[in-house]
């Protein structure tokens, strides 16, 4: 007879939400895949952002979204309400975190409601977020989900929305080029 697994106080953990994500992705974003299907994980990184500035351009706030893929780097930029700025570091990092949980601010939302960017943010060797909102802006930048930048609010000329960068880990995504 096998003898049976030990299981006491020790075994039980508490990790911080990015630790979660990126020590079981596949909750998040589905599979990871090699990257040869449309529903591997690597695609989930892009459409989760892609859905942010979707929720925006469906509620008539965006006319525009721009995509850029190079090198290795995703950087998704709207022309939405842009993110609340005192809010900024909290919607990309504080898991269950959003204003799509009633609908106030969003009548509909593709998107998984408080989820998406933490997972883009923590399965990212790097990952920039800014706002821009009524002449101001706010950014903030993240390595594998840590806070490394948090600037102040600053004078911006430049048009309201978010604009998100990232890089996936090629550690998760392996495939990723």
């Amino acid at each position: 007879m096998a003898q049976e697994a030990q299981y006491t106080e020790d075994n039980i953990r508490s990790l911080e939400w990015d630790e979660h994500i990126r020590l079981r992705p596949g909750m998040y974003i589905g599979k990871l895949g090699d990257g040869k299907s449309p529903d591997d994980g690597i695609y989930i990184l892009l459409k989760e952002v892609l859905d942010n500035s979707i929720d925006e351009f469906v509620m008539g706030a965006g006319k525009t979204i721009e995509v850029k893929i190079q090198d290795g780097q995703v950087i998704v930029r709207d022309y939405g309400r842009g993110i609340p700025l005192g809010k900024v570091v909290d919607v990309v990092s504080k898991i269950n975190t959003g204003a799509k949980y009633d609908s106030k601010a969003f009548k509909k939302s593709v998107g998984l409601n408080g989820v998406g960017a933490k997972a883009v943010n923590a399965l990212s060797t790097e990952f920039t977020v800014q706002a821009y909102r009524d002449g101001k802006t706010k950014r903030a930048k993240f390595e594998y989900g840590k806070l490394t930048e948090d600037d102040t609010i600053e004078e911006s000329s430049q048009r309201k929305g978010t604009k998100i960068t990232f890089r996936p880990d090629p550690d998760i995504f392996h495939n990723y080029r």
